[in-house]
Parts: structure tokens; sequence; C-alpha cells
């Protein structure tokens, strides 16, 4: 853990542990959050897990793809998607998701919450 004027950078995985162009879901204090390496374009991205179409926590199973130049993932159970840099529902049909940011730092993920999310 890494703390920044009441903001905090929290240690997720190690780099090996997501698979590439794909999720995996992280416990940071109580909150689930998708964890997703975008390897095809070098990015990470992470975002809440929970779904908000029927509240079921899968965003971290879901498929990553883009849309135009919109990294997006989808829900691996109803298909609704949502962009990766902005958390917008992309089929504009239920709210957006929460994102976060990432830092990848000597083969360490860590995930940025505000200290309001502690």
């Amino acid at each position: 853990m890494v703390e920044t004027m009441n903001n905090t950078w929290f240690l997720a995985c190690q780099v090996q542990d997501v698979p590439e162009n794909g999720g995996v879901c992280v416990k940071v204090k109580d909150q689930q959050i998708a964890l997703f390496h975008f390897a095809r374009r070098g990015e990470w991205y992470a975002t809440q897990n929970e779904c908000p179409h029927r509240q079921q926590m899968a965003l971290s199973r879901g498929m990553i793809g883009s849309q135009g130049e919109e990294p997006k993932v989808a829900c691996p159970f109803h298909k609704k998607t949502f962009s990766l840099k902005t958390g917008a529902c992309l089929s504009g049909d239920v709210e957006a998701i929460k994102t976060y940011s990432v830092m990848v730092k000597d083969e360490s993920v860590y995930i940025f919450l505000e200290s309001d999310e502690i």
C-alpha cells in the first residue's frame, strides 16, 4: 500500500496473475474490482466488478475489445458493454460503472482508491 494525501494505491496482484487480454477479480478492502490487462493495446484498466444491469459480480469475466478507439468490456451474462476508460454504458441502456486508475511498477499492479472509498 502506498498512501498519498488521503488517497491510496493498493497492491492488487502481480502482472503474471492477470491473463493477457483478459481480467481477474481482486478484492481491495471490501470492494470487488475487475482488473483487466488489455495486452493488445499495452494498457491496464480497473472497474467495479458488479454489472449494474442485474447486480451480478461478473465484469471481470467479461470479454474485452474495442468499439472504434474505445476499449470496452462486455458483461458475460447479458452482453451490456462499458467503456474501460470512462465506465459509460456504450449501449446507453444502463447506468455507468465506476473506473479506477491502475499503475504497474516492478511487475506489481496497483489500484488507486480515493479516501472516501477506503
